[in-house]
């Protein structure tokens, strides 16, 4: 029997005013709210989907701002991943936030070794018309094959014909389903 009910109203509205008022004030002031509304709910659901797909891990609420020129301290959203590498993992991804919720699956973003090995799939004959056939397939479903988070290259890269038939696909920097 499944004890996940849904997400709660709270967990849209705490995303809502964390996006008016993104400081640890309104953090603290909320801060139940965010474990028994947002953190709980997406615990409960994540236990149950483990039995069926991988076991996913939350990402944490906080921003990591060293890098960053937007020093908002909290994520607007919440969500897991079954890969624990950012770049180079292939997995499941769950996202839910004031907008609404994101699932996506594939390659977010490849490590080296992979774009490479997903290039020469592309340029091979049979393989990358293979590849073709099932990103048509599923668009056809509403479930397209995007380039993962990540701008494709400018230009084909280097060692493939820049009129290749399939010249967008060699620029991609990674592969996923992704649906809001």
């Amino acid at each position: 029997m499944s004890t996940f009910q849904g997400f709660p109203p709270e967990l849209f509205t705490f995303f809502e005013g964390l996006s008016e008022d993104n400081s640890k004030d309104y953090w603290n002031a909320n801060k139940t709210i965010w474990q028994e509304q947002v953190r709980e709910p997406m615990l409960t659901l994540l236990n149950e989907l483990a039995a069926e797909f991988e076991t996913m891990r939350m990402f944490r609420p906080n921003r990591d701002l060293r890098f960053s020129k937007d020093k908002s301290p909290y994520k607007l959203w919440t969500g897991a991943t079954s890969e624990a590498r950012a770049v180079g993992g292939i997995g499941y991804y769950l996202e839910v936030s004031a907008a609404g919720m994101v699932i996506g699956y594939g390659a977010m973003a490849m490590a080296r070794d992979q774009c490479q090995r997903f290039r020469g799939a592309i340029d091979e004959e049979t393989s990358g018309r293979e590849f073709e056939k099932l990103r048509a397939e599923l668009t056809r479903r509403e479930l397209p094959i995007t380039s993962g988070i990540e701008s494709p290259l400018k230009r084909t890269p280097s060692g493939y014909p820049s009129l290749h038939p399939r010249a967008e696909l060699l620029r991609w920097k990674g592969a996923a389903v992704v649906q809001q």
